[in-house]
């Protein structure tokens, strides 16, 4: 049982708030980190596969960061987990500045995978700390206009708004890493980072979304039918996104003549397009009085949708047409609009799934699946991409959308559904 007092609906949106602001500044962080290392090391000569390789362990650790980070967050409260997961961070850029030119490249690569590992596990119990704050205060906050009509509100605007600051964040790290260079860019991340968390410390309540946690892993492992479905769908839908994201388009778009600067400002702006669409999901997707009656239909129509488009992209590629890269960055206009909407209705889903006593452990079972795809979907990358270029990228991205949609095809549509009996007598 949550220990601390219900707050005022005022208090609920202010924590919303106050929980948001500091994700932002967590993400904003986070996105500058990713460009640093993908422009550091490739400044440096590192090849498309080796850079995909830095990033697999802070994937990889995602995953037992997730299912860990909630039921930490429902055992102790979502303030000391925003905060256990601000100090990690901090701790992995300071490991990460502490990096020597002089060492040989094995052990530079091996410093990198292991300080990056560490910041894996910051932004992933950050984020499901983060995640779990919105059905806590959106059920404290009791809104008058309808609980799951609210709910999607501030999922999606805490989603959106979330991506389009990793845009903005993918644009600071390539002006941190010109102006101050690679060890004081982080050294300046760091210093932001700190401030944040003196506002987490300061403005959170330290009791917020303390529960009576799992007592085994088989109670933390089993979760409702809505939430495995969803959660092997988000496996299927985050893979593929990186397969081409991590390193196929960039590359691609390289090999086209553009410069690293044109990439990584097109990879912004769609990181930051995407983020907007996702805050505008609402006011696509219709809605319905018990969360998910129009809601689940709406997650297997876009998943059917999305999962079409990369096999046009791929049909662009294989005919050669002219103007190509043209053709794959407006393929990719439209991914991203189509894979905004879906990441939105699965993160409203995730938590209308959700009970709202453990909703810390079902958000990170969640995200954990989450974290399982990016981790596939960055190996993939690398791999296809070797093996076939752009088109092998784009195909392993159809297919994993194809499985994401099938799986769409179990999400239950109701919250609970008890088996009734015939009564004898």
């Amino acid at each position: 049982m949550n220990t601390m007092p219900s707050p005022t609906t005022s208090q609920a949106v202010r924590n919303y708030a106050v929980v948001t602001s500091a994700y932002w500044g967590f993400t904003l962080t986070d996105g500058a980190l990713r460009m640093l290392v993908l422009l550091h090391f490739y400044q440096l000569g590192y090849s498309p596969f080796t850079l995909a390789f830095l990033f697999l362990l802070y994937e990889a650790a995602g995953v037992l960061a997730n299912l860990i980070g909630g039921w930490l967050a429902t055992r102790y409260g979502i303030q000391r987990m925003l905060t256990v997961g601000l100090v990690t961070q901090i701790t992995g850029f300071t490991l990460l500045s502490l990096l020597n030119p002089a060492w040989t490249a094995a052990m530079s690569v091996a410093w990198v995978v292991v300080a990056q590992g560490i910041c894996g596990v910051a932004k992933d119990l950050t984020k499901t700390a983060s995640k779990s704050a919105i059905k806590i205060t959106q059920s404290q906050a009791k809104a008058q206009d309808g609980g799951h009509n609210q709910l999607f509100k501030w999922v999606a605007w805490f989603t959106g708004s979330k991506n389009a600051m990793k845009g903005f964040g993918f644009f600071l790290g390539g002006v941190l890493l010109q102006a101050l260079g690679f060890q004081h860019a982080l050294w300046a991340m760091a210093g932001l980072l700190v401030l944040v968390l003196a506002g987490v410390v300061g403005f959170v309540p330290p009791l917020m979304g303390k529960a009576k946690a799992s007592k085994s892993a088989k109670e933390l492992f089993a979760k409702n039918a809505g939430i495995n479905a969803l959660a092997a769908a988000r496996v299927a839908l985050f893979g593929a996104r990186d397969v081409w994201f991590v390193v196929g388009v960039p590359v691609f778009l390289y090999s086209q003549g553009w410069t690293f600067t044109m990439v990584g400002g097109f990879l912004a702006a769609w990181t930051i397009g995407y983020g907007l669409v996702q805050a505008l999901a609402p006011n696509v997707v219709k809605r319905s009085p018990d969360g998910l009656s129009a809601e689940v239909p709406a997650a297997r129509g876009w998943s059917l949708v999305l999962a079409l488009i990369p096999v046009g992209i791929a049909a662009a590629v294989l005919l050669e047409l002219p103007d190509l890269q043209w053709w794959v960055v407006g393929g990719l206009g439209l991914f991203g609009v189509a894979f905004a909407v879906n990441s939105s209705v699965h993160s409203y889903l995730i938590l209308a799934y959700a009970g709202s006593e453990k909703a810390a452990e079902d958000v990170g079972f969640y995200y954990a699946a989450n974290a399982l795809g990016r981790f596939f979907g960055t190996l993939m990358s690398g791999l296809l991409y070797q093996w076939g270029g752009l088109l092998y990228a784009l195909v392993g991205s159809a297919v994993m959308l194809f499985v994401c949609w099938l799986l769409t095809l179990a999400l239950p549509t109701r919250l609970h559904q008890p088996q009734t009996r015939p009564r004898t007598t």
